[in-house]
């Protein structure tokens, strides 16, 4: 019997606080729970961006955690997916053009996906993350 495409891969993911609030890290230990179990699509956390697939990302980009970012985005091997969860991500959300900004994730490091929400719910990040599955599966096959 085959094994479908989508799960033909599991996804490692690190996942790095830019500087945000914490309530999209309250939403991803939530997503990561028995309740929505991503195991069963190959997901686990890992704690290292080395032995990563999936740079996982939450709030704005602060100018202490730039360099910091640019060094975790280059550590992940390719190819890899970045994905931004939440507001604060994208667009700097609640701390919009403060003082101590560099600015969203994508001027720092590019971003393949993006989950829009303050704070997006579990099933959005999971659903992100199913999207980076088919991502990497696309990147692989032009490889």
């Amino acid at each position: 019997m085959a094994i479908p495409k989508a799960f033909s891969r599991s996804l490692w993911v690190f996942h790095l606080n830019t500087g945000s609030c914490n309530g999209c890290e309250i939403e991803i230990v939530a997503a990561i729970t028995p309740r929505y179990d991503p195991e069963r699509l190959g997901v686990k956390l890992v704690g290292s961006p080395r032995h990563a697939d999936v740079l996982l990302m939450t709030g704005p980009v602060t100018h202490m955690m730039a360099d910091k970012v640019r060094r975790v985005y280059a550590q992940v091997p390719d190819p890899k997916v970045v994905i931004c969860i939440g507001t604060c991500g994208q667009s700097g959300g609640v701390f919009y053009e403060s003082y101590n900004l560099d600015g969203p994730i994508d001027q720092v490091v590019p971003v393949d996906i993006y989950v829009p929400g303050c704070p997006p719910r579990p099933e959005a990040i999971i659903y992100g993350v199913v999207r980076a599955i088919e991502l990497l599966e696309q990147r692989e096959g032009s490889a």
